[in-house]
């Protein structure tokens, strides 16, 4: 019975992650596209996803900070990412994406242009990944 508890126990805790992802549709509206300007607060090269934070300023100039998700990591550097390179704190950088459904700080990340010009994909377009 010991035995039956603990595979038990150890199924419950591998399947536990799996409930935390999620499609696009689930969390992102494909009908509010956003393009913000700003400066790259802080990154998290981890999966599922990466996350990037970049502070925006508004006409007013208050800062606002937006949660962007891209692609997973290993998908980045098959798009020409590399990490702890392309992107950095303190970079200023244009992204397009999606707003989030619930919440208007988070946003999904479709294409990231930097101060030189360049762009680099950075998730899929809407309607793909569940929608």
């Amino acid at each position: 019975m010991k035995m039956v508890c603990a595979v038990a126990a150890c199924c419950l805790v591998m399947i536990a992650p799996l409930a935390g992802h999620h499609s696009f549709a689930a969390e992102y509206d494909a009908n509010k596209p956003i393009t913000v300007k700003g400066t790259v607060a802080k990154i998290d090269w981890a999966n599922p996803h990466i996350h990037f934070y970049l502070d925006v300023k508004d006409e007013a100039g208050a800062v606002t900070q937006i949660k962007f998700e891209g692609y997973p990591p290993n998908m980045l550097v098959r798009q020409g990412w590399k990490r702890d390179a392309t992107l950095k704190p303190g970079d200023t950088i244009t992204v397009s994406g999606w707003r989030g459904r619930l919440e208007a700080n988070i946003a999904a990340a479709r294409e990231v242009t930097f101060a030189d010009g360049r762009k680099l994909n950075a998730g899929p377009p809407a309607g793909t990944g569940g929608q």
